[in-house]
Parts: structure tokens; C-alpha cells; sequence
């Protein structure tokens, strides 16, 4: 935690990623490969449902509006690129890397993510159910205005993210390290499991107003009227 030029404690801001995307050409392959590079292409509405690309590399691309539905992309780097209204249920990518990565108006449940390496990623509107995150670090991300429903930092490494106007339901920080984690601004804040691992963020007023029956739980406290 550091502290304001107020003298106010503070978190350190996460870096956004700077996304430029050179001009693509459309993918017309018939589907994707383990071990795939794919450089400088858009997915275009492409139904990418049951496939598998596990170790493939995605730069500089930009996948819009696809159809993820139990896609395999274990091991995947998605570096540099853009994911635009891309939805689906059981969308693999344990052990993933992302780097740079801008992911807008995702309609997905059950992702996986765990033992993922987010870096620069922005996660802006949208909807994601269940989101698995266990193990994961996380590195300079933010998640704006989406809602993120039992999302799961178990055992997670968070480092500089924000969670800006967003809605964050059952979430759980079980085991999870918390550093520079600014939640100030989230529009709601339900935490399941975990609560003594928020150490590391900083809250509002208002949050530590609402977390206080489970903080008290936490601690084994009997509050009495």
C-alpha cells in the first residue's frame, strides 16, 4: 500500500494495455490447430465451438463475435489482441498466457482460467458466470462495468487490478495474495469465502459497512443488538 501526495493510503494504478491493431486479414482456415500460430487475423463471427488449439498463439489478432462453446485453448498466448462479444460455456484456457489483451461485452460461463497469466488485460462489460481463476496471476488488470458472477481467486496472485463499476457476486479469495487490489469503485461487493485474505486492497467505507457481518463472522465476533 502506498499513500497519496494527500498522505491518504493509496494503491499503485494498473497499466492498461496500450492495444494497436495493424490492419488483419479475415481467418479462413477451417478450424483451429493444436500448436497454431496465428498472426495479424480476424475471427469474424467464426464458430470456434468444441475445437482444439491447445499451445496455439494468437498476435495481433482479433476475435469477433465468436462462438466459444467448450473450445480447447489450454497453454494458449494471446498476445496483443482483441476479444469483441465473444460468448460460450466451458471455454478452456487453464495455463494460459494473455498480454495486452482487450476482452469487450463477453457473454461466458465456466471459463477456464486457472494457473492463467493475465498482464495488461482490460475486461470491459459483459457477463461471466462462474470464472475460474484459481492459481492464476493476475498483473495489471482491470474489470470494468461487467459482471462477474462467483468468480474464483483461489489461491490467485493479484498485483495491481481494479475492479471499476463492476458487479462482483459470491466471489471467492480463498488463499489468494492481494497487492495494490483497488475495489473502491465496484458497484457491488459479495464476498463468499476469503475475507481474511483481503489484506493487500483497499475498500470504501461503505464496502467495509457491508462486509461487516462476514468480517465479524471471520473472526468468530457475536454482534448483539
Amino acid at each position: 500500500m502506498v499513500r497519496g501526495a494527500a498522505g491518504r493510503p493509496g494503491v499503485r494504478a494498473a497499466r492498461r494495455p496500450e492495444l494497436r491493431l495493424p490492419p488483419l486479414e479475415a481467418f479462413e482456415g477451417g478450424g483451429l490447430e493444436p500448436d497454431g500460430d496465428y498472426d495479424g487475423l480476424e475471427f469474424a463471427g467464426a464458430d470456434l465451438a468444441g475445437q482444439d488449439g491447445a499451445g496455439a498463439r494468437f498476435m495481433d489478432c482479433a476475435l469477433r463475435g465468436c462462438a466459444l462453446d467448450e473450445t480447447r485453448l489450454p497453454r494458449a498466448r494471446l498476445l496483443d489482441s482483441a476479444l469483441d462479444g465473444v460468448r460460450g460455456v466451458g471455454t478452456d484456457l487453464a495455463g494460459a498466457t494473455l498480454r495486452d489483451v482487450e476482452l469487450t461485452d463477453a457473454r461466458l460461463g465456466g471459463t477456464q482460467l486457472h494457473g492463467a497469466a493475465l498482464e495488461r488485460v482490460r475486461i470491459r462489460s459483459g457477463k461471466i458466470d462462474f470464472l475460474n481463476l484459481r492459481s492464476a496471476a493476475l498483473k495489471d488488470v482491470v474489470f470494468e462495468g461487467c459482471v462477474l458472477v462467483e468468480p474464483d481467486f483461489g489461491g490467485a496472485r493479484l498485483e495491481r487490478v481494479e475492479f471499476a463499476d463492476c458487479t462482483l457476486k459470491g466471489v471467492d479469495l480463498s488463499g489468494a495474495t492481494l497487492k495494490d487490489v483497488d475495489l473502491r469503485r465496484a458497484a457491488s461487493l459479495e464476498i463468499a469465502r476469503g475475507v481474511d485474505r483481503l489484506s493487500g486492497a483497499v475498500i470504501s467505507t461503505a464496502q467495509l459497512l457491508d462486509l461487516a457481518p462476514v468480517l465479524a463472522g471471520e473472526l468468530g465476533i457475536t454482534v448483539e443488538g
